[in-house]
């Protein structure tokens, strides 16, 4: 058994909660119980198929609480793959998919993940473009009954404020009033940050996010995506070494869908079975 394989057997969730198995903790219906704050995210021999091609390969990954993952692999690794089963898209063959202690992803709906606290950012950005930066927010709202009831009822002091914050927090309070269509690309992938944000995640998964931005928008997004982790904790998925690099303390290689290699992108970069299966293409 390799190093990297005796640490996922000891941090697996049936070995870490051994003691505290079912019905000895209370836990309200979808309530996040992240048990010792360790793991936030459990994936344990995961293995999705599609018509005998295995997209991911007895898969096992664990995202810490408030932590920035970044993941990297060759087309094909099976990074889409695995961001559809932990948001319920795909449902695997065999294996565990846990959101804290108890929430069992592959017996949620996709709706009902996200209102658990996982949200996705696609490569795309999927905004409103005839609505403002404001009210894309306002839509997003994690206590929306929908999207009309939302633009015609009257807003509380306290969700303004919000969505304000989060705003600024993604870099776009000046341009607040400007319809979304008009946002650079770079502006509107961060709006749909900001969108996701409003439904409150606790996990973030966060697919290509720099891809058609210019330098600036990419250090942009670079100093967004950190300021995220801690309160939440963000998988990046991303294909631009160079970015990965200034953002990532744990990079994780995925190659025919499992994990080849785990640790700080030094470490991977010299990583000889990395070398051979993507780096060094």
């Amino acid at each position: 058994m390799s190093a990297l394989d005796s640490l996922r057997e000891t941090f697996r969730r049936d070995q870490v909660f051994d003691f505290m198995r079912q019905g000895t903790r209370v836990v309200a219906p979808g309530q996040l119980d992240a048990g010792d704050g360790k793991n936030i995210l459990y994936l344990e021999d995961i293995t999705v198929s599609f018509d005998g091609f295995k997209a991911l390969n007895d898969l096992t990954l664990y995202i810490k609480t408030g932590e920035l993952r970044c993941i990297i692999g060759p087309n094909g690794a099976g990074k889409s793959t695995m961001m559809d089963v932990i948001t319920g898209k795909t449902r695997p063959d065999s294996g565990t998919c846990f959101f804290g202690q108890t929430l069992d992803l592959t017996r949620l709906s996709e709706t009902d993940i996200a209102t658990a606290g996982i949200g996705r950012k696609f490569q795309k950005p999927t905004v409103f473009p005839e609505h403002t930066a404001f009210e894309n927010l306002e839509l997003a709202m994690h206590d929306a009954k929908g999207a009309w009831h939302s633009l015609f009822t009257r807003m509380t002091g306290e969700q303004k404020s919000w969505i304000e914050e989060t705003l600024a927090q993604v870099g776009l309070l000046d341009d607040r009033h400007k319809v979304a269509g008009l946002l650079s690309h770079g502006q509107k992938q961060w709006l749909e940050i900001g969108m996701v944000l409003m439904q409150k995640p606790q996990l973030l998964l966060v697919d290509e996010p720099i891809a058609g931005m210019t330098r600036q928008e990419v250090e942009r997004t670079g100093q967004l995506l950190q300021s995220l982790a801690g309160k939440h904790s963000v998988v990046v998925v991303e294909h631009d070494m160079e970015f990965i690099r200034s953002i990532a303390s744990t990079v994780t290689v995925l190659h025919q869908g499992s994990v080849l290699a785990e640790g700080t992108m030094d470490q991977v970069q010299n990583d000889p079975k990395v070398i051979e299966v993507y780096l060094g293409e």
